[in-house]
Parts: C-alpha cells; sequence; structure tokens
C-alpha cells in the first residue's frame, strides 16, 4: 500500500486506470435510482435554501454581509478569542438556532484566505508537488461564502475553496438548516434539520473532527497517515441529512445518513469522486450531548456513532464492501475570568474498528485477494488546551495519539499505525470587537505553530525503511487567515 502525506484514512488509491474515465459499470440501475432519488431530494432542498438567501439578500443590499453584522454583535461573541471557529455558548446557540437570529439586514456573502510559510526539521524528500523540499511560502486556501438566515426558520452556510497547493476548486464545508422552537417534557427546545456534507460539521462543540483544533493546519509537511474514517476521510464526498433536537439548552440529540452523490456530481464539485469510495446505501450516524453551566463555566460531554459500508474506488465487481464502525467520546470546559481572558479545553477519543474486505477481494491491498487481509483497529485521542488574553493573544497545546492493531497489509513500514506528538500555537487577532478599519466583519488572525513528533508511521527511528525518522517531520508554521 503506498500511503501519502494527504491519506486520511488507511484506504489505498485504487488501481483503476482508464476506468476512472468512465462510468462504474457494476452500479445496476435500480442502485442509481435509488441513488438519484435521495440526492436529487437532498440538493432540491439545498438549492431551494440557497436560492431564498441570494433572493432575500437583493432586497436588503444595503449591508456589508456576515454574520457579524447579521446579528449586531462582535465576533468575540461567538468565537472564543474573537475569531472562528471556536464557539462560545453564544455561538453555540446561534448555530443550534439554524443561524437565523438577526439584527440588521445583511448580503449573505462572506470570503477568508490562509497563506502560510513552512520550514520542516529535514528537508521533504521527494518534495511536496509544485513546492520545494523546505521553507515553503503558500496560499493554502481561499475560500467564498453564501451565509445568513432566510426569516425565522431557515439558515446556513456554503463554501467553495480553492485549494492553493492542489491548484483547484472545490465545494468545502456545507450547513443548511431547518429549525422551528417548542416545548419537550416542559422545558424550551430547538427541532432542526441539517443537510450537510461532511458528518460532524454541523456539530456545535469543538471537540469532533471538523471544527476540532489545530483550526487551520499543514498543507506542507508531512502528517500521520492512518486516522479514523470520521476524521474528515468522508468530508465533501458525501451528503446526508440530520435531524437534532436542542432540549433545555441542555440535552443534544442527533441522529441521521450520509450517502454518496453520483461520480459526475463529484466531479463537477471538484471532489475526487474515487476517494475513498461510494457508501454502500446510506452510512448512519448517531450523536448525544449534555451541557451545563455550573459557577459560569460551560461543560458538555457527548458521544457519536458512524457505521459506513464502502465501495472502494466506486468498484462493486466483488460483491463486497470495507466496514467502518467509529465509535467516539469528547468533552469540553470553557471558563471566563474576571479579567475576560478565557480558557477552554476540547479533547475527544475515537475508536475505530474496521474490515476492508472489497479492498482485499479486488487485490488492492494485501496478496492473493483474501478478504480477511485487513482488520484492525484504530484509537486516536487529541485534546486542545487554550489560554485567551483580552480576546486577542491565544496560546494552545495540543498533544494527540494513535495507536492501533499492526497489519503490513493496511500500513506501509512497520505495518504499525501508531503516531504521537504535541503542537503548541501561539496567534494574536486583531479586530475581536469588529472595530476593524474596513467595518465590522474585517478581521486578521496572525499565528505560528510547531508541532513536534514522538512517533510517526509506526517508529521513532526509520519510519520509512530509508532512514527517515520521526524528528525529521517536526515543522514549524507561520500563517496568516483574514476573513472579510
Amino acid at each position: 500500500m503506498t500511503v501519502t502525506k494527504d491519506c486520511k484514512s488507511p484506504v489505498p488509491p485504487t488501481k483503476l486506470g482508464m476506468k476512472m474515465l468512465v462510468r462504474d459499470p457494476d452500479e445496476t440501475l435500480c442502485d442509481r435510482s435509488t441513488s438519484y432519488k435521495i440526492i436529487g431530494s437532498i440538493w432540491a432542498a439545498g438549492i431551494a435554501l440557497i436560492g431564498g438567501s441570494l433572493l432575500i439578500a437583493s432586497r436588503q443590499a444595503g449591508a456589508v454581509p456576515a454574520f457579524a453584522q447579521q446579528t449586531g454583535q462582535a465576533c468575540k461573541s461567538c468565537h472564543v478569542g474573537g475569531f472562528g471557529p471556536e464557539l462560545t455558548p453564544f455561538g453555540r446557540e446561534f448555530k443550534l438556532g439554524g443561524y437565523t437570529l438577526r439584527a440588521h439586514a445583511s448580503i449573505p456573502i462572506a470570503a477568508m484566505a490562509v497563506t502560510s510559510f513552512t520550514h520542516t526539521r529535514k528537508d521533504q524528500d521527494p518534495a511536496p508537488e509544485h513546492l520545494s523540499r523546505n521553507d515553503n511560502l503558500t496560499l493554502d486556501e481561499a475560500a467564498l461564502f453564501i451565509a445568513g438566515g432566510v426569516g425565522k426558520h431557515f439558515g446556513g452556510f456554503a463554501e467553495i475553496t480553492y485549494e492553493g497547493i492542489d491548484r483547484h476548486f472545490t465545494w468545502d464545508n456545507l450547513d443548511l438548516r431547518a429549525v422551528t422552537t417548542g416545548q419537550l417534557f416542559g422545558a424550551d427546545s430547538t427541532f432542526g434539520l441539517s443537510l450537510n456534507n461532511s458528518p460532524t460539521v454541523q456539530d456545535p462543540w469543538n471537540t469532533l473532527p471538523a471544527w476540532g483544533f489545530p483550526f487551520t493546519d499543514t498543507e506542507v509537511s508531512q502528517t500521520p497517515a492512518a486516522a479514523p474514517l470520521i476524521d474528515d476521510s468522508l468530508a465533501q464526498s458525501v451528503v446526508g441529512l440530520t435531524a437534532y433536537s436542542w432540549i433545555g439548552h441542555t440535552v443534544y440529540l442527533e441522529a441521521g445518513a450520509y450517502t454518496s452523490p453520483a461520480r459526475r456530481t463529484l466531479s463537477f464539485l471538484g471532489s475526487d469522486p474515487f476517494d475513498p469510495g461510494s457508501i454502500h446505501g446510506a452510512a448512519p450516524y448517531g450523536r448525544a450531548a449534555v451541557q451545563t453551566m455550573v459557577g459560569g463555566d460551560t461543560f458538555e460531554v457527548g458521544a457519536s456513532a458512524l457505521k459506513a459500508f464502502l465501495f472502494p474506488g466506486r468498484d462493486r465487481s466483488s460483491g463486497l464492501t470495507d466496514r467502518y464502525t467509529d465509535l467516539s467520546l469528547d468533552a469540553s470546559w470553557q471558563k471566563p475570568l474576571k479579567s475576560g481572558d478565557i480558557i477552554s479545553a476540547n479533547v475527544r477519543y475515537e475508536h475505530e474498528q474496521a474490515n476492508l474486505r472489497a479492498s482485499c477481494a479486488l487485490g488492492l491491498i494485501g496478496e492473493d485477494g483474501d478478504p480477511a487481509c485487513a482488520r484492525y483497529h484504530l484509537n486516536e485521542w487529541r485534546a486542545a488546551v487554550r489560554y485567551t488574553w483580552h480576546d486577542r493573544l491565544g496560546l494552545t497545546l495540543s498533544p494527540f495519539s494513535i495507536t492501533g492493531s499492526r497489519n503490513s497489509n493496511v500500513f506501509d513500514g512497520s505495518g504499525s499505525p501508531d503516531s504521537n506528538g504535541l503542537m503548541g500555537q501561539v496567534d494574536y487577532t486583531f479586530w475581536p470587537a469588529s472595530n476593524g478599519p474596513l467595518g465590522p466583519r474585517f478581521n486578521v488572525r496572525v499565528g505560528l505553530q510547531y508541532t513536534v513528533y514522538g512517533k510517526f508511521n509506526g517508529r521513532r527511528r526509520n519510519f520509512d525503511g530509508n532512514g527517515a525518522n520521526a524528528s525529521d517531520n517536526n515543522a514549524l508554521r507561520a500563517f496568516t487567515w483574514i476573513a472579510f
């Protein structure tokens, strides 16, 4: 198996060759028809909501667009440190309420860009595509959003991103909501639907992968190859609909499912339709969490689960699927201090059981087509503790660890997925009070990250068989993040 730095799950690149240029011949008419009906219904709702946003905007074209202006609140009201994406309790309520809170008319258009400079302890060999072996100055991404609320019951955002390293446009995070309010068990409650394209992107806490730390990460230096499927591997390659209840501003319950859009649809949207593959039927997802306040501190504990059967590379010819079951636990804590500073902590643990039966049978990994060649499990935990001074200066420490069963058919080198390390970040936000010189929604964050690896892809030393050590991937990254 060949693992690249962009590998987010142990599913290998498929050996399809020219087959990538034609329609999947093993996809039956019945499967295709059912898939199209599901996707068509979901996309119809999404297009209607985006279209509605644009029509409302055209009638209210008197203000600079952004959630900050829509709500009449400063950036720091919704975000720890006055810059996204870490949410305050108020920010979570805004998201769970379907992004509908409104104080002013606004045009729901926003943009952001991230640039960075990355230095690794040792030169990378070979050099990343389009880049040098070391000391790379890059445009990591530039994104355009349609974001806002429509009336009292609809809201959301859709993101289109130019990926500077890969040099192409793609659809990015999508979260469109329909909400209402009522009483449940005698408590004021919010009930909603989320149409989204990445499991956990709809989550209101910063513990799960989509919005977990680091909020901006390297696009240049190597990162560990192994990670659970839910850890962004399905992002922008699926579409799903989930229903949630936010009961008494305390109990959060969510359930839904994800499916794979057609190959041509994903290609049109800028995503690789073959990685990690297509979902067989629908992949169920569930989430439960409890949030409470004690003495001004906010605590949350939660759990989530995802089960997915995938045809690797969309190849159905084996009649088998790669099977994944991901279970996670998470917790968060925010403590506002009398000085106005904030201490926050987010932690998650994920366990994955997987059996890549289809990849084995197709000969994508292993030998002799043995369908039992790739059973394994992974355990990942990651924590982030942050101190924010006066909503401007932030210091974050984030230890992380990945462990799992040894399997040389799935993991290169020693056959072990184990990696661990520590990331530290210091950052400064210029206008957390939304009082910048270019208007209330213009903001800038600059930061410095340093990542230290104790173990990388199974070993401390010679992890690739060519003499590379884990510490060779230690990376210093300086970034500038502009939102407007």
